[in-house]
């Protein structure tokens, strides 16, 4: 399939590099596909440092440096320093488990421009339990010290879920005294392995409201000192987020094995043909891949997408999340009021268990 020029396409801005999916955390919203690509699969560092060069050239600004845990690979600093000899902004994503002290500052001198560290709870025991990891938070906040005294800017990322949401303030002041300049309130995204354990995640109606007003107050109560970036949960809206800035648009996520993705979870999507680096260059696949050009433009929406006024703005939501719910990666996203499947959303956010994580192991 050659790229279209009646589908407007962008130059790419941001590329996610997921190293490797080994981590040694169990988190039971892993976001990685239920497939994981084996260490022997993984892209050598040659190959990556290719596909920074040619995503430079495709007018990407930056990558994150991602997994799993990137920390499980070797060549980290090897990569870093490719990235950065592509003059790409560099983000580190991590558990904080497999970075040291040590690591980072030879990662800074790779020239590393940013760390994301995820918390998974502002209390000890309680983080450690959703990790899955014993010592997990202990690890978290050595590393964040770390990060702050090279003067690297720090975000934290939070993803929220039942168990945690009534302490986003707690949170917040813990992002604060780590010295992050930003604190990322995420929702647990339902695909994936986190489908296993929604029941256990799900939030109330009434957690969400109070989150909500917190977040609020929050923002004006800390303006200026942190940025907090927090959207209403998915089960929760009214209207569907705008899949990562719509689907094939502005972003490209290339997997341990080195498949290119127009999004993190369209391996869920059976059916797509997911073109690799290892045959490919990244300006051919971002241009010619059958599975970036799927959901390009408006052609394949169905009703009420066609005809919304919002097309242009919401691309129609999110596909994996369309298919995880519908079965139909076509289908208005079932988070959308107006979509026909929406009734079923507001049923699966009323189904909360006390029920024990499935966590996720490699």
């Amino acid at each position: 399939m050659v790229a279209d020029a009646s589908l407007g396409l962008h130059n790419p801005l941001g590329l996610l590099a997921e190293l490797t999916h080994r981590c040694p955390l169990g988190c039971p919203y892993c976001s990685n596909p239920l497939a994981l690509d084996p260490r022997e699969s993984e892209l050598a560092t040659p190959t990556w440092a290719r596909v920074f060069t040619e995503a430079a050239a495709l007018g990407v600004l930056q990558v994150h440096l991602s997994g799993g845990e990137p920390g499980a690979r070797r060549d980290l600093v090897a990569i870093t320093a490719a990235a950065h000899a592509a003059a790409l902004y560099t983000n580190l994503i991590t558990s904080a488990v497999g970075i040291t002290a040590n690591s980072l500052r030879q990662l800074a001198e790779a020239g590393l421009d940013h760390v994301q560290i995820s918390i998974q709870d502002s209390e000890h025991a309680s983080a450690d339990r959703i990790a899955g990891y014993v010592g997990a938070f202990a690890r978290k906040r050595a590393l964040a010290a770390a990060v702050v005294n090279l003067k690297i800017p720090l975000t934290v990322n939070v993803v929220v879920h039942r168990a945690n949401i009534d302490r986003i303030e707690q949170m917040v002041a813990l992002a604060l005294a780590l010295g992050a300049s930003r604190v990322e309130i995420a929702h647990v995204q339902y695909y994936g392995w986190a489908l296993q354990n929604r029941a256990a995640l799900m939030p109330s109606a009434e957690q969400v409201a109070r989150a909500t007003e917190a977040v609020d107050e929050l923002r004006r109560r800390h303006h200026g000192e942190i940025v907090i970036d927090a959207v209403v949960p998915d089960y929760y809206a009214r209207l569907p987020k705008p899949c990562i800035g719509g689907w094939g648009r502005r972003s490209l996520n290339v997997t341990p094995a080195g498949k290119v993705l127009p999004c993190h979870a369209a391996e869920s999507i059976p059916g797509l043909e997911f073109w690799s680096v290892r045959e490919h260059s990244l300006d051919d696949i971002w241009k010619n891949s059958p599975a970036f050009n799927a959901f390009r433009g408006t052609a394949w929406m169905q009703e009420p997408c066609r005809s919304c006024a919002r097309r242009d703005i919401d691309f129609g939501g999110c596909r994996c999340q369309a298919f995880a719910l519908t079965g139909d990666a076509r289908a208005t996203d079932p988070v959308c009021h107006l979509a026909p499947s929406h009734d079923d959303v507001v049923a699966l956010a009323a189904v909360q268990e006390d029920a024990p994580y499935a966590y996720r192991r490699m």
